[in-house]
């Protein structure tokens, strides 16, 4: 009865989503400062004054959307907690030409993985990382090589790069990693693009960009097989829409639409696009949210090697942390009583760790205080 394709899928299981009782959720990455009144603005007016455009189908290829997001690029340098130091690094403009847009990055790492990855030869891709892909890998029928992490927890560029040449093989990483949240520098990943062939696709993954100190836009201009990856869902406060997005040269963002129109030709709503242009907009509003999160990041930080944990410096919206003598499950277990919810993880090797989502300053001096007894 059913396909024996079904064998190979192990589907990704997300941030618990509890229903028995509300906690403070800091298990899913998820951004603690609700979007900007523009957002709910922009929505409102959508729908009480366009209501018909309910009844079309939206804009196939996001146009205005894309232009909004290549704006906010430029404008930002991509990078919304650096973004006076990030824009003017970036050294040319990002064109709407280059983006592509989709529902949640989860939707464009999707269509990435079939548009740029085959069964010739397998991915490479560090040992810990988003556990997504191998889940795509396990869908589109990809084999995967991973790589192990250095001692220090950071991504073995070396090594993967020497695995990719024995079969030409295209690279997939996170930047900053996940879960780790440690991040390579720009001049690493463009000395890692200098040694692959033009042809061998590379994609970085910016998924947590904004909360760090560079992102790998600018090398966009000199390098054609470099592939970006974004979401609204961190940085943005639209998680609960689903809207994410590549960019890239334009040839590659055009075979990334050939594939969405082969799957399906309207995949953005047109309030999903209305929301998204609204943030874009009013990116300002969310770089004082990014500034103010890293802030938290870095007091928990500091407040937690204090008290003995070991923590890994962290360019993300979380911080990946373990505490000598406890295992993950008993410190997940330990704060869960107290009404906080964080993330934990089965993976041999990162199972003594917990992820931990950086909330509002209230959030962190409750977290801090419930940490500090267990």
């Amino acid at each position: 009865m059913l396909s024996e394709r079904l064998e190979n899928l192990h589907p990704y299981v997300p941030g618990e989503q509890p229903k028995d009782r509300i906690y403070i959720k800091l298990n899913a990455n998820e951004n603690p400062f609700p979007p900007s009144k523009n957002v709910a603005k922009a929505i409102k007016k959508s729908v009480s004054c366009h209501r018909e455009k309910l009844r079309l189908y939206p804009d196939p290829d996001s146009v205005e959307l894309r232009t909004a997001i290549a704006d906010m690029l430029n404008s930002t340098g991509g990078v919304l907690c650096n973004s006076q130091s990030a824009k003017k690094e970036l050294g040319f403009k990002i064109t709407p030409q280059m983006i592509f847009c989709g529902n949640g990055s989860d939707e464009v790492l999707s269509f990435v993985f079939y548009t740029f990855f085959g069964s010739r030869c397998p991915l490479v891709l560090p040992e810990f990382t988003y556990s997504f892909y191998p889940v795509y890998c396990g869908f589109y029928n990809i084999q995967m090589k991973k790589i192990p992490l250095k001692n220090d927890w950071g991504l073995d560029i070396d090594k993967m790069l020497s695995e990719s040449e024995k079969n030409n093989s295209p690279i997939i990483f996170a930047n900053p990693n996940a879960p780790t949240g440690i991040a390579l520098k720009r001049a690493e990943v463009e000395s890692f693009l200098k040694k692959i062939p033009s042809d061998r696709i590379l994609v970085v993954d910016e998924a947590y960009a904004d909360f760090g100190e560079e992102s790998c836009l600018s090398l966009l201009k000199d390098y054609k097989n470099l592939v970006i990856v974004r979401t609204f869902s961190k940085s943005f406060s639209l998680a609960g829409m689903r809207l994410g997005f590549s960019v890239a040269n334009p040839e590659l963002i055009n075979s990334i639409f050939t594939v969405k129109n082969s799957f399906n030709h309207f995949p953005v709503d047109f309030l999903a696009q209305t929301a998204g242009k609204a943030a874009c907009e009013n990116y300002s509003y969310y770089e004082e949210n990014a500034k103010k999160i890293v802030n938290e990041r870095n007091l928990l930080t500091e407040f937690l090697r204090s008290k003995n944990w070991f923590v890994i410096e962290s360019k993300t919206n979380f911080i990946f942390a373990k505490k000598n003598g406890m295992g993950g499950t008993s410190i997940y277990e330990a704060v869960k009583k107290a009404g906080i919810l964080i993330r934990h993880f089965d993976t041999p090797g990162i199972d003594d760790f917990v992820r931990i989502t950086i909330g509002t300053k209230n959030q962190m001096d409750r977290l801090k205080k419930v940490l500090a007894e267990i």
